[in-house]
């Protein structure tokens, strides 16, 4: 089995504002749209990619979608910069990662990232949590690669050598996570409680192997 990792409340279990503070940062940079810090919190930003995320924002701020799409490429430059320019001057000692995921992960053999952070975001949250060295570059998706999770996985799979749809499965927490994964064709495990539609639910991340060997077997 491939597997592909979310990142936030997934495999990252500390609550970070720094993304949306780097997003709102580089919107005003792209676009001069000055927008309220916590203007993430007003749109549909659980389980969703970054670019999402900021289309979301201009369509409520008034921009159309050819005027986003002239800028999206450099705000994701922009955003990725402004985050890590951020978290260089950030107390992060209470950042933490789910309880037994080096442990559960070292367990797979073919594993990536799958996250709607841009990937600058995602890696450097990793290594500060400890599972930087799990997760090898030039695998997996990120949220600049894709605005919806299907084409995500799809690009995952493409880089992973065209791995086959039923030999993949995602890990994520949110319904988007598995709706996405369900419309992409592929196998989906919910962690945490009340995910409907995930072929297993999973509450600690020390159970991960034992639900990939259970999908794996038809069971």
């Amino acid at each position: 089995m491939l597997v592909l990792f979310d990142v936030d409340k997934t495999l990252f279990m500390t609550s970070d504002p720094l993304m949306g503070q780097a997003t709102t940062d580089a919107i005003e940079t792209v676009w001069g749209r000055r927008l309220a810090h916590d203007a993430i919190k007003y749109v549909d930003h659980p389980g969703q990619t970054a670019t999402r995320i900021t289309r979301l924002l201009l369509h409520a701020d008034g921009l159309s979608d050819e005027e986003i799409d002239a800028g999206l490429e450099r705000w994701c430059k922009e955003a990725s910069a402004r985050y890590l320019e951020l978290l260089s001057h950030a107390d992060t000692s209470d950042w933490r990662a789910a309880e037994g995921s080096a442990e559960a992960i070292a367990q797979i053999e073919h594993r990536a990232l799958l996250t709607g952070n841009p990937e600058p975001v995602a890696r450097a949250r990793m290594e500060l949590i400890g599972l930087g060295h799990l997760f090898p570059r030039g695998q997996g998706a990120f949220g600049c690669d894709a605005e919806d999770r299907p084409a995500l996985i799809d690009i995952a799979r493409h880089r992973a050598g065209d791995w086959p749809r039923e030999e993949t499965v995602a890990v994520g927490d949110t319904p988007a996570d598995i709706t996405g994964a369900r419309a992409a064709g592929i196998h989906v495990i919910g962690f945490g409680a009340g995910l409907e539609g995930a072929d297993a639910v999973i509450e600690r991340m020390d159970e991960l192997p034992g639900a990939i060997e259970r999908i794996s077997a038809g069971t």
